[in-house]
């Protein structure tokens, strides 16, 4: 049996990547080239919470030491391990929020991106998810690469000579489903640095955001409906 079947967070889609990873409360595809991952699906699930948050940043080594990231990369880099499954999103029991730490769901995060606009934007997330109208919210988010704009880096560099690239920028794909049976569907395109902006200027269709991102989302959901869907600017607020 495909585990993709037994995982909720996969109901509407799971794009490819080099490596799968697992968890007990999401899914996180990871690449090899960029040393982080491609992407991470989770079903927001924060509305009884009861933990603070753990901070337990490590490894995972599940996988390959050429290709993973390692707390020393991060040290002294100048950026915060950002989450992509936010840690606030998964506060039900211990295991579910520590799992979040792994560095496969980190990223060079600039802190005034992760502090500002990206937190301010998981909080919308959430803000979502509770309205009583929704039953689940799933979220996939990601790192982008502008090939036409330098690339910077972090790490030691001792791993094969290898370190992380920084994305230019990340996306974040919500789709929510609500009592009625109905989908709704907002992504965003936001750049790696602080900023002042609303978070509306960031929304954008979700094809665009399959192009910048080379994934394909959601891609089990009927494609006549959601292509009209996709091209929407729907507001969350």
């Amino acid at each position: 049996m495909n585990i993709q079947n037994l995982k909720r967070e996969t109901r509407y889609g799971m794009p490819a990547a080099d490596q799968i990873l697992f968890n007990r409360y999401y899914v996180l595809g990871y690449s090899y080239y960029f040393r982080q991952a491609k992407w991470a699906l989770e079903i927001v699930s924060p509305k009884n919470p009861a933990l603070d948050r753990l901070d337990n940043f490590r490894s995972d080594f599940r996988i390959p030491e050429m290709f993973r990231a390692d707390l020393e990369d991060y040290q002294n880099s100048g950026f915060n391990r950002g989450h992509l499954v936010a840690s606030a999103n998964t506060i039900e029991d211990e295991i579910q929020n520590s799992e979040t730490f792994l560095l496969s769901n980190m990223s060079p995060q600039k802190p005034g991106f992760n502090k500002g606009i990206w937190k301010k934007l998981e909080s919308e997330v959430r803000r979502l998810d509770n309205k009583s109208k929704y039953f689940e919210t799933y979220v996939i988010s990601g790192p982008i690469f502008y090939f036409d704009k330098p690339v910077n880096y972090i790490g030691t560099g001792t791993k094969n000579e290898v370190s992380i690239p920084i994305p230019n920028a990340y996306f974040k794909s919500i789709l929510a489903e609500s009592n009625t049976g109905a989908l709704h569907m907002w992504s965003f395109v936001i750049e790696n640095k602080k900023t002042e902006k609303s978070l509306k200027t960031f929304q954008v269709s979700t094809n665009l955001v399959e192009k910048l991102a080379g994934i394909k989302l959601w891609e089990q959901l009927d494609g006549t409906k959601i292509e009209r869907e996709k091209n929407k600017t729907r507001k969350m607020w």
